[in-house]
């Protein structure tokens, strides 16, 4: 890689990481071109050049957090050895994920993130795919095996991640009546009578 190309990475690594602190102290109304050069020292040009607008730059940190979130998913499900031990670690890594990177969370749990997701949601997944496989393979071999009910891939996911996106967007919102630790012990179990297959 040239000088300039390295150059070049790092001013774009620069833009996103300024996004994210603007974005976590004025959410999105508060996101706008002259904040992110002002809190980055980049200048205009070079953001229009790296991301074409203040859309594309949101866009680019979004999906950088959505491939961070899930390939730790993906991560958590190495060395699981059955749906149930699978479920209670995709609860804990997405819990941890939101504690240890709070302002990234608030992100991916936003409105913005929301819009994003119902307006251009194929892409979005499409983008994802690499990430995705991995998790929908991980839930037929189960439904396959028997351990898990035999529902189409997309709602094991929604009764596996519902729950959890759920609780975290409360705790994000700063209500105080959730605590994430607790979470990560009690919903696994809950979870899995929702999913589990049912005794033959």
């Amino acid at each position: 890689m040239s000088r300039k190309q390295q150059r070049g990475e790092a001013t774009v690594e620069h833009l996103l990481d300024a996004a994210l602190r603007v974005y976590a102290e004025s959410g999105d109304q508060g996101l706008t071109v002259s904040a992110v050069t002002r809190a980055s020292g980049v200048s205009l040009g070079s953001l229009y050049h790296h991301f074409g607008s203040i859309d594309g730059l949101m866009n680019a940190l979004l999906m950088r957090w959505l491939e961070r979130l899930l390939g730790e998913l993906v991560t958590s499900l190495r060395g699981t050895r059955t749906a149930r031990t699978g479920i209670r670690a995709l609860v804990g890594a997405y819990l941890a994920f939101v504690q240890e990177h709070r302002e990234a969370a608030l992100l991916l749990h936003s409105s913005y993130a929301d819009r994003q997701g119902m307006t251009d949601g194929k892409r979005l997944r499409d983008a994802q795919e690499a990430r995705l496989s991995p998790l929908a393979q991980w839930a037929q071999a189960y439904v396959d095996a028997g351990e898990l009910a035999p529902l189409p891939t997309p709602l094991i996911e929604s009764l596996v991640l519902g729950p959890v996106i759920g609780v975290a967007r409360r705790w994000l919102s700063g209500l105080d009546d959730v605590d994430l630790d607790e979470a990560a012990l009690v919903l696994p179990d809950r979870i899995w009578r929702a999913v589990a297959a049912e005794p033959a």
